[in-house]
């Protein structure tokens, strides 16, 4: 069977893409720097130790999960926002929509949020995790445009040995009665720091660890922003830590506005929420910016009567 494509991180966000929608899944080669990785091994590090062991046998009951990455390190921005993920996630993802408005057809384009994260440590002794897809979550139909761009950052190295994420390249084609076998999987192995990325509708799973080390990864997943997030990020980041990143983490966060209109505040955008001390000085900014668009929009009306 085919390895997967394997890409160097200078290569064009176009073949990145041609990748994913031909195979489902690709391998970003040194996806992140040395600085990088050292910062999310600091910060996360002891707090995988300190976990417990999953409860179910498909989280697997030799493997640590730890959630809220981005309320428990400050190094995730080059992560999320690498050239070699966010692009292609807003390529894939962002397509228009057609919708009709009364006897108008117009084209929507949906925004992406950041849907969930974990740091997963895969510990001597555990088996393979159940082949399942990641857009399975939303209960929708396959084959069908990919809703979900799943990115795994090897924190350590990943072998066929030691559980490397197992694969099946194109299964994201398949409709929903074909069942997936681990026969036609590949493991996605490569040196820590490089990453897998691959579409929601690949099934994956956790490979088995047969060495006496354990196997981490970084996993994190961009969805279409009209999705409610597999991970409550509201929740999970606390305000002063969402406040610490840039404005393109925040509304990746889920403080942005999906066209045509979910996640609104006050009819407003929801960013405004971070941009004031409180709620009742960001709604009183909304209710200001809603009064402006009554009257800029009463003074078109005026103007189309008289013209």
């Amino acid at each position: 069977m085919a390895d997967l494509i394997r890409v160097k991180p200078d290569a064009a966000p176009g073949d990145v893409v041609e990748a994913l929608e031909r195979d489902g899944a690709v391998i970003i080669e040194g996806f992140a720097d040395e600085a990088t990785m050292e910062g999310l091994r600091a910060d996360l590090g002891p707090h995988l130790e300190a976990s417990d062991y999953c409860e179910s046998g498909y989280d697997g009951h030799r493997t640590r999960r730890v959630s809220s990455l981005f309320a428990r390190t400050a190094h995730l921005t080059p992560v999320v926002t690498h050239p070699l993920y966010l692009g292609p996630a807003r390529t894939i993802l962002q397509r228009p929509v057609p919708i009709w408005i009364g006897r108008s057809r117009i084209e929507m384009t949906p925004n992406i949020h950041i849907s969930a994260t974990q740091a997963i440590q895969i510990d001597p002794g555990q088996g393979k995790q159940p082949l399942h897809r990641e857009d399975t979550l939303y209960l929708r139909p396959h084959p069908g445009p990919t809703i979900r761009l799943q990115l795994m950052l090897a924190m350590t190295d990943f072998t066929a040995e030691n559980g490397a994420t197992l694969v099946i390249p194109g299964s994201h084609h398949w409709d929903d009665e074909r069942a997936p076998r681990y026969s036609e999987s590949i493991p996605a192995e490569m040196p820590a720091g490089s990453a897998l990325v691959f579409a929601g509708g690949v099934y994956h799973c956790g490979g088995r660890n047969d060495t006496d080390r354990p196997r981490v990864g970084l996993t994190l997943s961009l969805d279409v922003a009209n999705l409610r997030q597999e991970e409550n990020q509201y929740i999970a980041v606390p305000r002063e830590a969402v406040l610490a990143y840039p404005e393109e983490v925040r509304r990746l966060l889920g403080y942005d506005r999906c066209p045509p209109g979910v996640g609104w505040f006050e009819l407003q955008d929801p960013h405004l929420v971070l941009e004031h001390d409180g709620i009742d000085q960001a709604r009183a900014a909304a209710d200001r910016m809603g009064l402006r668009a009554s009257r800029e929009a009463a003074g078109a009306a005026r103007e189309t009567v008289t013209t």
